[in-house]
């Protein structure tokens, strides 16, 4: 959805990376594989803050929206950084969607571990991500162009682990400085199912992947070249049948195909024309009697 914006976010990219042209675009996009790394992590030890001092998990939380936001600044600004000083490149590319895929991994799998979300759902929204990332790079294998449409784009679901992460580290933190009549649960109950507000944004990541998965191919579809009406195949041609002209010298044979004038056989005894070693064994061209040219068929 914010990939409409694109063209406005151009200018402010602009602004944003001239302290980072220095770097190449491979260390940006390995300083944003890490500092998502570093945010699947933290999600990790979210699971073990029930041992840890009260403070610890909001603070956990609120360090883990800061790395996914901060790993989606980076993974902007490679791209950027790249077409500014002219280094795009193949390998670049490819470097960039591997380091993507595996951090939408990582962070996927440290949710499904944090305590804090259905494991289920997050595997869940895990496949849909992969789908939409797998439908754009397939528009442009068949299209020659990449297709960012759709509800769920990367900077969505980047911007909203973000907001859910930190919206859950103040909860947290109000909870725990002001116990009592205002402690606000953080599980809401749907349909009979306890959901987390992660667990919301999961529900929405797997329902938004879906639509955004079949638009994306749906739309890939629609701009395919038309098909062209398959040709009638037609049988091949069979063989032609040689005709050999009986009665004359065996280095003067000949054969007939229709079609294709008269040609030489090939004979057992090989000899040369000019010093050179034919392949059919005799001079070319072959020489007929002009009494025996309507014995054989062929162009004349």
């Amino acid at each position: 959805m914010l990939e409409q914006y694109r063209e406005w976010a151009r200018p402010h990219l602009d602004r944003l990376s001239n302290p980072f042209l220095r770097f190449a675009p491979r260390t940006l996009s390995w300083t944003s594989f890490l500092l998502f790394v570093l945010a699947a992590g933290i999600f990790v030890a979210l699971g073990l803050s029930a041992s840890l001092p009260p403070l610890v998990a909001p603070l956990l939380f609120l360090g883990a929206g800061t790395a996914i936001f901060l790993g989606g600044i980076f993974d902007a600004l490679d791209g950027h950084v790249a077409r500014r000083r002219h280094l795009q490149s193949e390998a670049g590319d490819l470097l960039d969607h591997v380091l993507d895929r595996y951090a939408d991994l990582a962070l996927l799998l440290g949710i499904a571990v944090s305590g804090w979300a259905n494991p289920t759902l997050a595997l869940l929204a895990l496949v849909s991500l992969l789908l939409v990332s797998y439908m754009g790079t397939q528009a442009q294998a068949v299209l020659g162009r990449r297709q960012y449409r759709g509800l769920l784009g990367r900077a969505d679901r980047i911007l909203l682990l973000s907001l859910v992460s930190w919206v859950m580290g103040f909860w947290v933190l109000g909870n725990r400085f002001f116990p009592g009549p205002v402690l606000i649960p953080y599980r809401f109950v749907v349909a009979g199912v306890a959901l987390t507000p992660v667990d919301l944004v999961l529900l929405y990541f797997v329902v938004a992947g879906q639509i955004t998965a079949v638009y994306r191919a749906r739309r890939t579809w629609q701009e395919l070249p038309p098909l062209l009406p398959r040709r009638r195949r037609r049988p091949p041609p069979l063989p032609p049948t040689p005709v050999v002209v009986q009665g004359v010298p065996k280095e003067r044979r000949v054969r007939a195909e229709p079609g294709a004038g008269v040609v030489p056989l090939p004979t057992t005894e090989p000899r040369g024309d000019h010093g050179r070693a034919l392949r059919w064994g005799v001079p070319f061209p072959p020489v007929v009697p002009p009494d025996l040219l309507h014995l054989v068929p062929g162009d004349r």
